[in-house]
C-alpha cells in the first residue's frame, strides 16, 4: 500500500481507493465528510431537522457513495463532490417528503416561527429552482467549479487541486467565468 496524505487530490484518492488502498479511502472519507457536513448545515428546514440530523444524512450519503465507489467513473476533478451533492440532495428530498407525510403535532399549533413568510419561502424556492436549472446548463467543468465554490465554500487553492487547475488564481478565474455563465442562464430561466 502506498503512503496517503491529505494533500492528494480527491481524484487521486478515488483511484487509490478503487485499487484497494484503505488509507486513501479513510482520507477520502474524512475529507468528504467535512465538506458535506459544511454544505448540509441549514439545508433542512426546522420542522424536518429532528427527523434526520444533518450528520446522519451525511453519513448515509457517504455510505451510499462509498458502497458504489468501485463502480464510480470520474469525469474529472470535482465530479465526486458533485456526485455526493446529488446523493445528499436526494436524501434531503426524501426526508422532506417523509416529514410532509408525517407532520408533527406541534406544527398545527400557532407557535411563532423563525421561518420566513410564505411569499419569501416561495421566492427562495423559485430562485433555487432557477439556480438548479441554470446549473444543469453549464459545462461539467463550469458546474463543478461553481458547486465547489458556492456550495462547498472551498478556497481557490483547493478548487485548483480538485479541477486540475494550474493555480489558485486560475481556479478563481474559472469560477468567475462559470458564475458569469450561471448568472446569464438564471436570467434566461427567469424570463
Amino acid at each position: 500500500m502506498s503512503e496517503t496524505t491529505d494533500v492528494e487530490t480527491t481524484q487521486a484518492l478515488i483511484e487509490k481507493s478503487q485499487s484497494g488502498d484503505d488509507s486513501a479511502q479513510d482520507v477520502l472519507f474524512r475529507r468528504c465528510s467535512e465538506r458535506l457536513s459544511r454544505w448540509a448545515r441549514g439545508r433542512l428546514p426546522g420542522y424536518a431537522r429532528d427527523i434526520a440530523d444533518t450528520q446522519d444524512l451525511v453519513q448515509v450519503t457517504l455510505m451510499r457513495a462509498f458502497n458504489q465507489l468501485p463502480n464510480f467513473q470520474s469525469r474529472g476533478g470535482g465530479s465526486f463532490m458533485a456526485y455526493l451533492r446529488t446523493i445528499l440532495l436526494n436524501r434531503v428530498k426524501e426526508e422532506l417528503r417523509r416529514a410532509g407525510r408525517q407532520p408533527d403535532s406541534t406544527e398545527r399549533l400557532d407557535i411563532p416561527s423563525q421561518d420566513p413568510g410564505i411569499s419569501k419561502q416561495l421566492q427562495q424556492w423559485q430562485t433555487l429552482e432557477r439556480y438548479e436549472k441554470a446549473l444543469a446548463t453549464l459545462s461539467e467543468g463550469a458546474r463543478e467549479a461553481v458547486i465547489l465554490r458556492l456550495e462547498f465554500d472551498l478556497p481557490y487553492a483547493e478548487i485548483a487541486d480538485e479541477i486540475d487547475s494550474p493555480s489558485a488564481d486560475a481556479a478563481r478565474m474559472k469560477v468567475a467565468r462559470s458564475l458569469k455563465e450561471l448568472a446569464v442562464a438564471m436570467d434566461d430561466a427567469a424570463v
